[in-house]
């Protein structure tokens, strides 16, 4: 059995690897062949080498802005949704009343496309400012605190649900213990309890990172970049310079290719970071 296993355990593994391949593979090595090409179809494709590279970032203000922006952006959605989370995740882990019940409710808009949340924060913050006289577009601040709220609300029943999975698996004998030795709430929340749930603090960060910095339905019905691009993320001005903008296709392949560098470099060190306190704990 082991023998056979091992002979033609990779036939198994064909199918994934097939469509990995065809999905995923192919076409990440096309779109980087393409960034170094000037074309409007990929029958047409002419080698411009580094150009559209350098032109991404001297002739288009908007891709240095809109990478700000987005640091900027995720930045914010990182604490604030895993604050919340981790908070709300402690509040719901305490027995109370109804704690089925707001699981359920916090988890809810977490099953909301990101085009319908975009328009229904779009709504609701311009019946706000309606009684200023202004939208959402008026300022960029406006928009970068829309967008954030809008994520919170979308992200933090999500991570919460990860949270409260980790806080139950922290050994009912350690907080007993903890108890008896005289250790207050907050000292057995960051003594104890959160160094065990580091390895869910990596996922939730790691989730989040990658959530906010890739965003592109959202911000696109709630601001669509609004004003003047101030309020548009990496995605969308990827997006509006590939499929926008009349000979820039290229532009737009060679500034999807900085993005996925980027996100993975920033990925892989948010991995590292937390990994490392996981090991030697917070």
């Amino acid at each position: 059995m082991q023998k056979n296993l091992k002979k033609y355990g990779w036939l198994f593994l064909l199918p994934t690897a097939v469509a990995f391949l065809f999905a995923f593979a192919a076409p990440f090595v096309l779109g980087v062949g393409l960034s170094f090409t000037r074309f409007r179809t990929v029958t047409d494709a002419a080698w411009v080498g580094l150009q559209n590279y350098v032109q991404a970032f001297t002739a288009d203000s908007g891709f240095l802005h809109a990478l700000w922006f987005t640091a900027l952006f995720s930045g914010v959605s990182i604490v604030t949704v895993n604050v919340l989370a981790f908070a709300l995740a402690l509040l719901l882990t305490r027995g109370l009343r109804g704690t089925n019940f707001f699981r359920g409710v916090f988890f809810m808009p977490n099953l909301i496309g990101g085009i319908v949340l975009g328009y229904i924060w779009n709504l609701l913050i311009n019946g706000v400012l309606a009684w200023a006289g202004v939208d959402i577009t008026y300022q960029p601040a406006y928009g970068f605190w829309g967008l954030v709220a809008l994520t919170n609300w979308q992200l933090i029943g999500y991570m919460m649900v990860i949270y409260i999975a980790a806080l139950q698996n922290v050994p009912d004998d350690l907080l007993e213990a903890a108890a008896i030795d005289g250790a207050s709430r907050t000292q057995t929340l960051f003594r104890i309890k959160l160094p065990l749930v580091m390895p869910a603090v990596t996922i939730c960060t790691f989730l989040t990172l990658t959530n906010t910095f890739k965003m592109f339905d959202q911000n696109l019905a709630l601001t669509g970049g609004a004003p003047e691009q101030k309020t548009e993320l990496l995605a969308l001005n990827i997006y509006n310079t590939f499929y926008g903008r009349s000979g820039w296709q290229g532009v737009g392949q060679a500034k999807a290719v900085v993005f996925f560098i980027i996100v993975a470099l920033l990925a892989s060190l948010q991995l590292r970071v937390t990994g490392q306190r996981e090991a030697h704990g917070v």
